[in-house]
């Protein structure tokens, strides 16, 4: 906006600051979070990407956070971006060294590539809690850029195979050999299609209205596999989901259907077993299904404090946390009524003793 005498310039304000800040005070993102944040960061790429914009400065500190509360990421700091295919080069330096691709310092010819390499540095950054040029010095830091040695990605905390599979595609040298943005938008591990948005509940309602009609039809294997497809976008549903009132009736409904296909499981081969472990896992369901229940959700995310100390190698940590959970969750096991959580939570208390 303006007037006569000034130009306004009025942005969105983002109360959570920037991701640099958030990775730090956490030292390390367990990679179900850093997942949701790369799905939030490709889609803003992709836009970019199908407009033939490269940013040219991807970093944690140019990555801001709406709120703390339901954080969602926000790409900002657009001075270095220009409009740039993978055919087109550019010469001058730009970016921040740690971030920046090695391309831009050992050849001075780029192309909009180097935002996969940052994208790259910023996952292992999330995961592992540095860079992987981490250096004490300027110089340290550019030898490690100009060295012709590959990325070696740390045991541990461990990671997903999706997940180490696609830093160790973002993070090559050669950017003839490195991952391309369509394959990157298409990858197990983005996931872009299972990414919470508005239409994920209405894709989990027809799966569910196709399943039906299957369960109903007595075509048991292909009822399983619909409830199962049904179940990947739910649970993007439940965390796009703002809306209290709205939120538990997503959850009753993921209940009931996670109960239907555990009933099909046995109904059908065994080849079809796997299915459902595909869509969901029994802590995230156990702890979708504990919003109602502080103390029982808090117990939940100490034992998840607890597996991430333990892939850290910190033992005796990992050991004090799984005694403060198990504890806990022996008390709510013993009062929690009969249903599909008490069946949970005993699976959990079973894993954890």
């Amino acid at each position: 906006q303006w007037d006569r005498d000034y130009i306004f310039l009025i942005t969105e304000y983002c109360a959570g600051g920037d991701l640099s800040r958030f990775i730090r005070t956490r030292r390390i993102l367990p990679e179900k979070v850093t997942k949701i944040f790369l799905q939030q960061l490709a889609s803003a790429l992709k836009f970019l990407y199908e407009r033939n914009i490269s940013h040219l400065d991807l970093k944690p500190q140019n990555i801001l956070l709406c709120s703390l509360d339901r954080p969602h990421l926000k790409l900002a700091d657009f001075g270095f971006a220009q409009h740039m295919t993978c055919q087109d080069e550019a010469q001058s330096l730009r970016g921040s060294p740690l971030y920046m691709a090695p391309e831009m310092v050992c050849s001075k010819h780029y192309d909009a590539r180097v935002d996969l390499w940052s994208v790259g540095v910023i996952l292992y950054e999330a995961l592992f809690g540095r860079a992987p040029f981490a250096s004490r010095s300027f110089s340290e830091l550019e030898e490690k850029i100009r060295s012709s040695q590959s990325i070696e990605l740390p045991t541990r905390p461990r990671v997903s195979l999706e997940c180490r599979d696609l830093l160790q595609r973002l993070l090559v040298r050669d950017p003839d050999q490195r991952i391309s943005f369509p394959d990157f938008f298409n990858h197990s591990f983005v996931d872009l299609e299972h990414m919470p948005c508005a239409e994920s509940l209405q894709k989990a309602a027809a799966f569910v209205v196709e399943a039906v009609e299957k369960d109903g039809a007595g075509e048991h294997s292909a009822a399983l596999t619909l409830y199962c497809r049904a179940l990947e976008y739910f649970i993007p549903a439940l965390h796009y989901e703002t809306d209290v009132r709205r939120k538990e009736v997503i959850r009753s409904k993921v209940c009931q259907y996670v109960s239907r296909a555990e009933e099909l499981k046995v109904l059908v081969s065994s080849n079809n077993k796997s299915l459902l472990q595909q869509g969901i896992s029994s802590r995230e369901l156990l702890k979708e299904m504990s919003q109602d229940k502080p103390r029982l959700f808090a117990a939940l995310d100490v034992a998840s404090a607890a597996v991430v100390k333990d892939e850290e190698g910190m033992a005796a940590d990992a050991l004090d946390l799984y005694q403060q959970s198990l504890g806990e969750l022996i008390l709510m096991l013993s009062a929690e009524p009969a249903g599909r959580r008490r069946e949970l939570l005993h699976a959990e208390v079973s894993v954890i003793d």
